[in-house]
């Protein structure tokens, strides 16, 4: 390609066309068809009257999948991490308490946005790998007064899965706020915001919701709307106000910024699937498999990082065996297989593989695909791994 931009050729550049791929990483998964023909649809208004009702439909269908009654149900228009900072900076103004729980990457990033935004940070330090200690954010909470108490559910970076009934109890009998993020656990397991008594929760499309990466499902409480109503400063973001947002939302429609139009389509279309599923029926698919799964890696003589109890379904980590190079692996997988799986994250870079079995991924010949093909990688590494894994899945499925 000529260094100068004014002389491009457009045959320069390569049609977009990845190939199939597998997606078996922390996110994002793989999307069904009929997602991404909803995304093909023509483009129009994003005030035309015909996309009014689609947005209506698809906060319909986010409660569903949230199942609360909150109003304030939306996608916001960008990505997860958005969506947790359209809650923190909601939610919380300069000098308020904020207690979060840190048990892996996406705690350390809760708490990094709250020093941004001028709140006052009270860590909860737990170990990476296992779920959030209740008592220790009990503790924590009885030596501060804080507006906010937030914990993830689902930890992306270690695949640890914190109960969240015994916190959400522990936040309001202290007046506060509860805040929890499941962007890896909506649509693969049970997250009941109103019988869990959630304030605010965020999402993102691209795990088990396995829509295109781009918006962030966010609710909030009545509870949490009145701390929004009643802040003394503005939200220190334009572009995240849920008090301007809720209005192109809501029934007054009030234009706040261009709806992203076919990832509207597209999310509206993932929760459709969903719905169609039926909740129960989805996270017994996430469970089934991911035992599945497990009973595999352990026959081949590997073990999981996460205790059996503290297990999320979706999101798997595998510790790597001593001798076997991590990239090596991943890039045998891809080049070989077609196979993505995540690397570890912080202190578990290189210790770890993340292997995602999220929404339209998380299927049984996937599972079967994925362990046969490990196999074979590790075996050309020169690790003898023990047979069976095939078998071991397969008497889970029997089993069941």
């Amino acid at each position: 390609m000529s260094a100068d931009a004014s002389k491009i050729d457009p045959k320069d550049f390569r049609d977009i066309d990845p190939g199939d791929r597998l997606l078996m990483g922390p996110g994002p998964s793989d999307v069904p068809a009929r997602v991404l023909q909803a995304m093909a649809a023509p483009c129009i208004g994003h005030l035309d009257p015909y996309f009014l009702e689609t947005m209506n439909e698809t906060q319909q269908l986010l409660r569903h999948l949230f199942q609360t009654q909150n109003a304030l149900t939306i996608p916001v228009s960008a990505t997860g991490s958005a969506g947790m900072e359209a809650c923190f900076v909601n939610l919380v103004e300069p000098g308020d308490e904020v207690v979060v729980a840190v048990n892996g990457v996406f705690g350390t990033r809760m708490g990094d946005i709250v020093n941004r935004i001028g709140g006052k940070l009270v860590k909860v330090d737990g170990e990476w790998g296992r779920a959030v200690d209740a008592e220790a954010v009990a503790r924590t909470v009885k030596g501060c007064k804080p507006k906010v108490v937030a914990v993830v559910h689902a930890e992306t970076s270690t695949g640890a899965c914190t109960p969240l009934e015994d916190i959400s109890k522990i936040a309001h009998e202290a007046g506060a706020l509860f805040l929890v993020d499941c962007v890896t656990s909506l649509a693969g397991i049970d997250v009941p915001i109103d019988r869990m008594k959630i304030d605010a929760a965020y999402s993102g499309t691209q795990k088990c919701i396995s829509c295109p990466p781009g918006l962030s499902p966010v609710t909030f409480s009545a509870a949490a709307v009145k701390a929004l109503d009643q802040r003394k400063h503005p939200v220190v973001s334009w572009y995240l106000d849920f008090s301007m947002i809720r209005d192109y939302w809501g029934n007054e429609r009030k234009y706040h910024h261009t709806a992203p139009v076919n990832m509207i389509y597209a999310i509206r279309e993932a929760l459709r699937i969903i719905a169609e599923e039926g909740l129960e029926a989805r996270f017994a698919r996430h469970w089934l498999n991911h035992r599945a799964l497990v009973a595999g890696v352990e026959a081949m003589g590997l073990s999981m990082l996460v205790p059996e109890k503290e297990r999320l379904p979706m999101l798997n980590a595998i510790r790597i065996p001593d001798g076997v190079n991590d990239l090596k692996v991943r890039k045998a997988l891809l080049n070989d297989f077609a196979i993505e799986i995540g690397g570890g994250l912080g202190q578990f870079a290189g210790k770890v593989w993340r292997v995602g079995l999220m929404g339209h991924s998380c299927r049984r010949k996937n599972v079967f695909l994925f362990l046969s093909a490990l196999e074979a990688v590790l075996k050309a590494e020169g690790l003898k791994a023990k047979p069976g894994a095939i078998d071991a899945a397969t008497a889970v499925y029997a089993s069941a």
